[in-house]
């Protein structure tokens, strides 16, 4: 890929706090123009596959908690009540767009032999041929048995990576609540400056990112260098960007300069 332009196959990771408002409610507002251009670039001939964390928050939302629980018993619950819920409104408003869309629900379990990947690579490849939009989230409604032996993908960041590699994406587009990466903290540091392009990743971006948690972390930074990685390890491009409005869509697929774009390496052939 020469150039953001070049991008046909998308990836699009949003994450919780984008979707949700702080009381845990939705953003109808936000996730109404998020699907609209969606929708618009599918009509323009774009392959789309959406990653949308906000499961666990909303269903804790519905079911009155106000605080996140640490009994696994109900943080399952809370997914499979909030998963529902969003389902519910991705699908009615896609509808109004005439798109259809499908829920696919991932655990690494899911592709940990050659076979089941190849399974899951034929059902995205499916949907995206037929036209669907597929709607991915961790399959968090599993029991705790179960939990205690499969490794989890462990975030969203990671999950949407794995899911532009099996897509066969040209690119993956993570919407976070900061412009890029940074060369320094902007939130602790106003001379920081907003690297655009990434080649290879070193020691001094991992030192950059900071680790999960860490005071000089840069907007979480640290899981989605991992993402990026992976990403341009397997043939794909990455992009990370403020998701406050999902406009910014077009300006990525027209070529704008957005956000931080991590190159891939190698172009991946699609059979």
């Amino acid at each position: 890929m020469s150039t953001r332009s070049d991008a046909r196959r998308l990836v699009l990771k949003i994450g919780t706090s984008s979707l949700t408002y702080p009381n845990g409610k939705l953003n109808i507002r936000c996730i109404e123009h998020l699907v609209r251009v969606i929708s618009d670039l599918h009509n323009r001939g774009f392959e789309l596959v959406l990653v949308s964390s906000g499961a666990v928050g909303v269903g804790l939302n519905k079911l009155g908690i106000i605080d996140r629980p640490r009994d696994m018993r109900m943080k399952q619950a809370a997914a499979a009540v909030g998963q529902c819920e969003l389902m519910h409104i991705y699908d009615k408003m896609f509808l109004e767009y005439g798109v259809t869309v499908a829920q696919v629900l991932l655990t690494r379990h899911n592709i940990a032999s050659a076979e089941h990947y190849a399974n899951v690579e034929g059902t995205f490849d499916a949907l995206l041929t037929a036209g669907v939009v597929p709607i991915v989230n961790e399959n968090d409604v599993v029991s705790t048995e179960e939990l205690s032996r499969v490794e989890t993908f462990g975030d969203n960041d990671t999950l949407s990576a794995v899911v532009a590699q099996l897509c066969k994406a040209d690119l993956l587009i993570i919407f976070t609540d900061i412009d890029g990466l940074y060369s320094d903290n902007p939130r602790e540091n106003p001379d920081a400056q907003l690297i655009s392009r990434v080649e290879a990743i070193n020691d001094d971006l991992r030192k950059i990112a900071g680790g999960p948690g860490t005071k000089g972390g840069t907007g979480g930074m640290a899981t989605k260098l991992s993402a990026a990685e992976i990403c341009m390890e397997n043939g794909v491009s990455m992009l990370i960007t403020k998701g406050d409005r999902a406009e910014v869509l077009y300006d990525i697929v027209d070529g704008k300069k957005v956000g931080t774009l991590f190159k891939r390496k190698f172009k991946r052939k699609k059979v």
